[in-house]
């Protein structure tokens, strides 16, 4: 999909990042009943030229709550690391936090998602993923 269409998609001007949908049989987030949690599997994560585009393809391979759940921990235990780094300026938090980080996060993938991150072909993609999908969840737009 391009990203004017994932814009058009969303509702939104092309070129800005879409906000996902609640959590509803619309939502890539949620497969419908009938649908495998590894359709996504076929796709290739380094086919996406755009953010937008990259996206609506992240929430489909965060299907599982679990694995979501997993990720909200690591992420939150994350910025708890970076502040640790901040206030005791000690590099070590930083490779704490990291751990925790993907530690996390790929167990969710492995263990209950039972996909590949996409981090490992689209680093910086599912980084961005990673903190849009954390504000969402915390803005309720995506079930925790």
């Amino acid at each position: 999909m391009a990203a004017t269409q994932a814009a058009r998609y969303y509702g939104q001007a092309p070129g800005r990042v879409p906000a996902p949908l609640k959590e509803t049989a619309m939502n890539p987030a949620t497969p419908s009943p009938g649908q495998a949690r590894t359709a996504g599997a076929a796709v290739d994560p380094r086919q996406f030229t755009s953010f937008a585009e990259f996206y609506p393809f992240y929430l489909s391979e965060h299907s599982d709550r679990t694995c979501r759940q997993l990720h909200f921990v690591g992420s939150s235990l994350a910025l708890a690391c970076l502040a640790a780094l901040v206030f005791t300026g000690n590099p070590w938090w930083l490779l704490i936090g990291l751990v925790c980080g993907y530690g996390f996060a790929w167990v969710g993938h492995f263990a209950f998602e039972k996909n590949r991150p996409a981090s490992f072909k689209r680093p910086l993609y599912s980084f961005m993923g990673d903190w849009v999908m954390y504000r969402d969840i915390w803005l309720g737009r995506i079930r925790f």
